[in-house]
């Protein structure tokens, strides 16, 4: 009975706002796209690399078992492609937390297409770049917007 009161709830707070939610997550499904662009890069570089290597499909069922034998510039575009595996996570929760709480505010949709604009040009350095430093700027920036989302979300919620 609590679990279906809890799903009740969550469904008539989702179909009350929207029109508000599906703005306010709009971000969410951008990334998502994202990370689908970067998913096609990957092996878009990847089974070409392979092939010209000599790699048999069957010898790299483990992760970096032949790393050494494709360029960085496709190992690059993979290692990305992981990355919008990890700390976007928190992103996704943080938004449906404030979008299933009452967080959707300017604010936060502002900050969140921050964070978004920043995992793209973090992507786009990444494989386009080596500048490592560079690479890392724009990855602790994005870390402290996903902060501030953070602790938007705690004062709003306990304090």
């Amino acid at each position: 009975m609590e679990m279906e009161t809890l799903t009740t709830s969550a469904v008539d707070l989702i179909a009350q706002n929207s029109d508000a939610g599906l703005g306010f997550l709009t971000p969410v499904l951008v990334l998502v796209c994202w990370t689908l662009v970067m998913w096609l890069w990957m092996y878009a570089t990847r089974i070409p690399a392979m092939g010209k290597a000599k790699i048999d499909p069957d010898d790299a069922r483990h992760p970096g078992t032949y790393a050494d034998r494709l360029p960085a510039n496709v190992r690059a575009v993979a290692d990305n492609y992981n990355h919008l595996h990890e700390q976007p996570t928190v992103f996704y929760a943080l938004m449906v937390f404030a979008a299933l709480t009452g967080g959707a505010d300017g604010l936060m949709l502002n900050l969140a297409y921050g964070y978004v604009g920043l995992r793209v040009v973090h992507s786009l350095v990444q494989v386009l770049s080596p500048k490592v430093a560079l690479r890392f700027m724009i990855f602790a920036l994005g870390s402290i917007v996903l902060f501030i989302m953070a602790g938007k979300e705690v004062i709003r919620v306990f304090l």
